[in-house]
């Protein structure tokens, strides 16, 4: 049972121990959406499109289907589970530019949900949860 936060609709700062989890493509040109801020606010490095950076950890959303997802979204929870002193606030990644629904999403961070550092958006958990 999730019983924590959710990850804020928008997030203009971050506390020193906070990481940005957005969605990214595979260039990590960070021209739109979370990765815009991403990139402008919390220190990801333009052509990096996956992993942490900064006070940021992309996710890329925009190669292709759901399922070519799913890989990154496990690195970034066993990474995620090998760094509980940070905590990761997960932004609806693949939901804006990349255009998935939270149904096609939300599942894929279902191994995410019970990790006490990884907040999630509230729709993600609904999805989850259902």
């Amino acid at each position: 049972m999730y019983n924590k936060e959710y990850t804020p609709e928008r997030i203009s700062e971050l506390k020193p121990n906070e990481i940005f989890v957005f969605g990214s493509n595979l260039a990590g040109a960070h021209g739109g959406g979370a990765a815009y801020i991403a990139y402008h606010r919390f220190g990801a490095i333009w052509g990096q499109g996956v992993g942490l950076q900064g006070q940021s950890y992309a996710i890329p959303t925009m190669q292709g289907g759901v399922e070519t997802i799913q890989p990154y979204v496990d690195e970034f929870v066993k990474f995620a589970s090998l760094h509980p002193e940070y905590k990761f606030l997960v932004t609806r990644i693949g939901c804006g530019i990349a255009g998935f629904s939270s149904f096609e999403i939300a599942p894929l961070f279902v191994e995410a949900i019970d990790l006490d550092n990884v907040i999630l958006p509230e729709d993600f958990v609904k999805v989850i949860q259902s």
